[in-house]
């Protein structure tokens, strides 16, 4: 059975994280996408050489792409690239507003002259108003945002320890692409889409900015619960962490009985519901806290899921890569097969493959002698 976007080709002019994180799940859904590198390729590619020599962050991104270098400089390669675009379904972009334009392509003339095509535009501000100029990666945006702010603990904020800004951003734009494609097929109009990075946080951070602006604004607390209690996090004797959630008094009872083996504190008047066991959280969480102390980890996550308790192990990348739940991929690469976790999505009636990460320029030549053919 062939992919839903097979047949489709996608241009990108792209680096880092975002735009490369929107063309990875077109290509991933059977897209043909040639990622336009310069002539010394996408900057991702240098960031580290964990992965038997080559960028965590790029082979994360870049499977199932082919790769042309371009230097856009040149008379020759925009012939080539406006070749490209004459062609394509869609066209993905990440550089600084306006970038595009000046080298000749602005969306505004590609949609004139290729009303088909789909433009999309990804930035950290967007293409336009006061902030469009400055520079904008992941960290400065989940400050600018906010999202710093509501993370961390009371101590002072703290940043996501993964991409949230540009994954937000790119699968934001794939999103709006799929979006754009189907309204083509009943209308046979592209589209011109700016996706920014900073209009994804604010949008994710909805809750805490109405909370606020209601006169309740969140507060950094860690890996707990404001409102609730016991939430959060507690050490067995082995010293592993593990995150319990009691959401009400019921399972509060469970706990008590089941788990804590103390009946009679189940009923206490200073624990028996909610609103007490936060009023007397010290003491709530000291009572759990003394009990998980007296177990080993296994054997305690053993008592919770037998209760049906609420929990889950902090776990490190370590015991990640032993997880049981956890899927991988192999993909190839220049420098050998590549495993890594697996895209969420199952596709029940089908097994998915995955295409190779391509080295730089690996198919620039082809790609000329492909569309150089087309060249006027």
């Amino acid at each position: 059975m062939p992919l839903p976007l097979a047949g489709l080709l996608v241009v990108s002019v792209e680096q880092a994280v975002a735009a490369p994180q929107c063309t990875c799940r077109l290509a991933d859904a059977g897209a043909r996408v040639i990622k336009v590198e310069r002539p010394e390729g996408d900057f991702a590619r240098e960031y580290d050489h964990v992965v038997h020599g080559e960028s965590a962050n790029f082979v994360w991104l870049n499977r199932g792409k082919q790769s042309v270098v371009l230097d856009l400089g040149k008379a020759e390669d925009k012939a080539l690239l406006e070749a490209m675009l004459a062609k394509a379904d869609v066209f993905v972009q990440n550089l600084k507003p306006g970038a595009v334009g000046k080298l000749g392509f602005a969306m505004a003339r590609l949609r004139k002259d290729y009303p088909q095509l789909i433009c999309c535009s990804i930035s950290g501000y967007g293409e336009s108003g006061p902030y469009a100029q400055r520079k904008a990666y992941d960290l400065l945006i989940q400050a600018e945002s906010g999202v710093s702010s509501v993370t961390g603990g009371p101590e002072g904020p703290a940043r996501v320890g993964v991409s949230i800004v540009d994954v937000a951003a790119g699968l934001n734009a794939y999103e709006a692409i799929l979006e754009a494609l189907i309204a083509r097929s009943k209308t046979n109009q592209g589209a011109e889409i700016s996706v920014s990075m900073f209009d994804a946080m604010a949008e994710w951070m909805t809750v805490p900015l109405l909370h606020g602006e209601g006169g309740a604004p969140f507060k950094r607390i860690g890996l707990a619960h404001a409102a609730i209690a016991p939430y959060g996090v507690f050490k067995t004797r082995d010293d592993a962490d593990i995150l319990i959630a009691i959401q009400n008094d019921r399972e509060w009872r469970v706990l008590a009985e089941k788990v804590l083996g103390d009946i009679a504190l189940a009923s206490d008047p200073k624990f028996a519901t909610n609103p007490k066991r936060v009023e007397n959280r010290s003491e709530t969480d000291a009572k759990v806290s003394a009990n998980f102390a007296r177990h080993d980890v296994e054997a305690l996550m053993k008592k919770l899921e037998s209760a049906d308790i609420a929990f889950a192990r902090v776990n490190d990348w370590e015991l990640l890569s032993k997880h049981p739940h956890l899927r991988r991929i192999t993909v190839g690469a220049p420098s050998g097969p590549v495993t890594m976790p697996a895209p969420a999505p199952l596709r029940a009636e089908q097994e998915q493959t995955y295409g190779p990460i391509p080295a730089l320029g690996e198919h620039t030549e082809r790609i000329k002698a492909e569309f150089g053919s087309k060249l006027v």
